[in-house]
């Protein structure tokens, strides 16, 4: 092995005193020193480090307070920090924790001067300075992971400073100035790829080219992270993360954007976005001027137009493929995936529009990977020998049975719903608002049943196995009162059971949340009372909301 790495370092060397020779590097060029400390040495290190800094930081925080909470003093203590941080960060021979100390030192410089800024500054000045600030470091740091962390924030920085300040940012702004900021952000990436490609593709500015490439890829995770956030929560994220902090920080954080689906400017961007980047595509690989490609390209545009926020990631995605840059491109297909599954919760559209649009999407590039499978067709694919295409066979027959099975499933859930709709009792049981203050939360209702709350603890205590059932009684219009959980017991004259469903650890009566489309909130908020269809077995289906007189709505 050894011998291995003596020859590759010898060739190594050759390359580079024939490219100093030919001008494509400096002279006096070297083979970068390599790291060779292990990395669970690195680690704890590390980690002893952070755990050393942090009484270091609230003992100089004690210490300096009254010198940085007001006048200058803030600055110049940030500034120290830094400097002394970049200092020892770029130091060769260093002992390794010193090194590893600098990294809280600068997060501290950093975070001390962003306390300076925007305490003396507007929101939008302060965020622009922090962003110059953090490209100034990244240009001074000789690390390619800092220089990916300083990127990220500088790009978030820049969208801050972009948007309006005296709203909040992140649920009052208007959501087309978030949209305006990312797309800036993007225009800011590709300028930087193109002045590396077009000024520093040699040996003289590889140094600027390297600092632009860590920098950039930073940038533009950022700019795949406010898209999500933007395109707001994907499908089935909601129910994974249940009613905990988490799951309730994420849908109050996400639904807000939904607003800005609806701005025609912002599909148009999307739709020229997408058209670009399958361009940009078809371009550096002629192999994609085929028909299943053009069809995908096709699909994948008309969908962007449907999705302002796709369009810019699939440009991205469509770069960094074609550029080599992988692992990038990673984070730009899960964003893209993102984005589609948000489409969900569009509601302005109805389910089965939305359900239409995407069947119609695949039922489409299902056709389309067919036919690239037709090789005496589009010459994609060469003769194989009849095993191979036997093994071929099995598996799209594999993919047809599953593609059945699912519809089959699918459609078997539908065809239990209906019945249910059709041959339920009908019941009314009413309802108490979650929140004194309001009952509404955005684009659904909170739903919470009067003696639902008792009943649902004494359910969660009991923990029987399956689901638990609470006996009901209704009166002369219909409406029920939920008495009791059920125990096994003969049920008297006129009593019914209704069961419960889990949700977020407690038991609920079918569902907590009635979803309306935006704007019918005027509609929704004289609800008093929920409207269910009921087996004799107790399975129950939420079917409308009644008014005060059990008026339909």
């Amino acid at each position: 092995m050894s011998h291995i790495n003596s020859q590759r370092a010898d060739a190594l060397a050759t390359l580079i005193d024939d490219a100093t020779r030919a001008g494509l590097l400096p002279s006096g060029a070297a083979r970068p020193v390599q790291d060779v400390r292990p990395w669970p040495l690195v680690l704890m290190t590390a980690l002893g480090a952070w755990l050393a800094a942090i009484p270091l930081v609230l003992a100089l925080g004690a210490g300096l307070e009254s010198v940085v909470r007001h006048g200058p003093g803030a600055y110049v203590v940030a500034a120290i920090v830094l400097v002394v941080a970049v200092l020892l960060i770029r130091t060769r021979g260093v002992a390794l924790f010193v090194e590893q100390l600098a990294v809280p030192c600068l997060l501290v410089g950093g975070s001390l001067l962003g306390y300076a800024l925007f305490r003396d500054y507007a929101t939008q000045t302060a965020s622009l300075l922090m962003c110059l600030a953090c490209l100034l470091t990244a240009a001074a740091l000789p690390r390619d992971w800092l220089r990916v962390l300083l990127g990220l924030v500088a790009c978030g920085l820049l969208g801050l400073g972009i948007i309006d300040s005296t709203r909040d940012w992140i649920f009052e702004n208007d959501p087309t100035q978030l949209y305006s900021a990312w797309m800036l952000a993007l225009a800011f990436w590709l300028g930087a790829h193109w002045l590396q490609k077009q000024a520093f593709n040699d040996g003289r500015g590889a140094s600027i080219a390297a600092f632009l490439e860590s920098l950039s890829t930073g940038w533009v995770l950022a700019i795949l992270l406010g898209l999500v956030f933007w395109s707001g929560m994907t499908f089935m994220l909601g129910g994974a993360l249940g009613g905990g902090i988490v799951g309730d920080v994420a849908r109050e954080a996400t639904r807000h954007q939904a607003v800005a689906w609806y701005a025609q400017v912002l599909n148009g961007v999307s739709l020229v976005l997408a058209t670009a980047a399958a361009a940009w595509a078809g371009w550096r690989w002629p192999a994609l001027r085929q028909l299943p490609a053009i069809g995908v390209a096709l699909v994948l545009i008309v969908l962007a137009w449907f999705m302002p926020a796709l369009g810019p990631v699939l440009l991205i995605l469509a770069y960094c493929l074609t550029s080599g840059r992988s692992r990038v491109a990673v984070a730009a297909a899960l964003a893209a995936a993102w984005i589609l599954g948000s489409f969900y919760y569009q509601l302005a559209w109805p389910l089965a529009s939305k359900a239409a649009l995407l069947a119609m999407a695949g039922a489409l590039l299902c056709a389309l990977s067919w036919l690239a499978t037709r090789g005496a067709v589009l010459h994609l694919v060469e003769s194989k020998p009849a095993g191979v295409v036997l093994e071929h066979r099995a598996a799209r027959l594999g993919v047809l049975g599953g593609l059945l099975l699912v519809l089959l499933v699918a459609n078997g859930g539908i065809w239990q719903k209906e019945q249910l709709i059709a041959k339920g009792q009908a019941i009314f049981v009413a309802l108490e608002p979650v929140d004194p203050r309001s009952l509404m939360q955005g684009d659904y209702m909170r739903l919470n049943f009067v003696n639902l709350g008792v009943l649902s603890t004494l359910a969660s205590v009991d923990r029987a196995p399956g689901r638990p059932l609470v006996v009901a009684m209704r009166d002369a219009r219909g409406v029920a009162e939920l008495l009791r959980p059920y125990t096994q017991e003969a049920l008297a004259p006129g009593e019914f059971l209704l069961e419960l469903t889990p949700k977020d650890g407690n038991w609920v009566l079918v569902s907590d949340a009635w979803f309306f489309k935006e704007g019918e909130a005027a509609r929704w908020e004289k609800a008093r009372y929920g409207e269910f269809r009921v087996l004799p077995d107790g399975r129950a289906l939420l079917v409308g909301m009644r008014g005060p007189e059990l008026e339909k709505l």
